[in-house]
């Protein structure tokens, strides 16, 4: 299933030009709110399997918004790709090295991106939905636990970031810092949600390009240590860490620039598209 926030209403999306307003077809049972049918998650997730024939409408793509608008924690995953953390020259963590983007970062998946920084940086990252709460979860049941996931960029104001004494946060969260979508994809859509190639590409140029099965700690591990450590909330997201190639350690350095369209894909899920300005 791939539901989508559409114009600010939440939608189960049925082919890439229509989708189903979910208060409507439910007759008022789940809102139109994104952030409360992630509250219900499960709930509809079985409404939805049987859902009426010809309630499907057509729908613009340029009405996607993030479809997590709000959640109530984001965290996000440093070097957790080792051709990442070597280009960066830093250890390998020997736990998930965790950071925040607060969620006034997060936009749409064709919004638009303001540069208006001198170092400003890519980063594709698989971004997992928490879709019940966790606490103490076992990495074997962690996938019970996802909502389904989804594309995102980590923007990043490198000058900003390594300038707060190695606090990333507020460097990776100026507004429109954060764009994800087009929808997110339950896990049971993908082949093997462990292993999905994803990649970044500017102008067309391809700058990243890798599989989830490099990363240091896949999402099981994550769901799993994050939630020893404090509750996983429904809506939550994480973003898991991108893989090498980012601007930063280009030579010259490649940073974002006004103009520059910024595509971002993952297999099985789809592909994003920012342009800067």
């Amino acid at each position: 299933m791939r539901i989508a926030n559409i114009a600010g209403r939440a939608c189960i999306v049925v082919d890439d030009d229509h989708a189903v307003d979910v208060a409507v077809a439910s007759d008022g049972r789940y809102g139109p709110d994104p952030m409360t049918v992630l509250e219900q998650w499960g709930d509809v997730v079985a409404w939805a399997t049987d859902l009426p024939e010809g309630e499907a409408t057509p729908f613009d793509p340029a009405d996607l918004e993030c479809p997590v608008p709000a959640p109530r924690q984001v965290f996000a995953i440093g070097l957790n790709y080792r051709g990442h953390a070597e280009e960066s020259g830093m250890t390998l963590p020997e736990f998930p090295a965790t950071f925040t983007k607060f969620p006034a970062s997060l936009t749409g998946p064709y919004a638009e991106v303001l540069i208006d920084r001198p170092a400003v940086d890519y980063e594709v990252e698989l971004v997992v939905v928490i879709g019940r709460a966790a606490r103490d979860v076992a990495v074997d049941d962690a996938w019970s636990y996802v909502a389904g996931v989804t594309v995102g960029q980590d923007i990043s104001d490198r000058h900003l970031q390594f300038a707060a004494g190695a606090q990333f946060s507020l460097g990776k969260s100026r507004p429109g810092y954060g764009p994800m979508g087009p929808w997110i994809v339950t896990v049971d859509e993908l082949d093997d949600p462990n292993d999905l190639a994803l990649g970044c590409s500017i102008d067309g140029e391809v700058l990243q390009s890798d599989r989830t099965s490099d990363l240091i700690f896949d999402v099981p591990t994550l769901v799993s240590e994050l939630s020893g450590v404090l509750p996983l909330l429904p809506g939550d997201v994480i973003f898991t860490g991108t893989p090498s190639g980012i601007g930063a350690v280009r030579q010259p350095p490649r940073f974002l620039a006004p103009g520059d369209v910024v595509e971002s894909w993952i297999e099985g899920v789809g592909r994003i598209r920012n342009v800067c300005v």
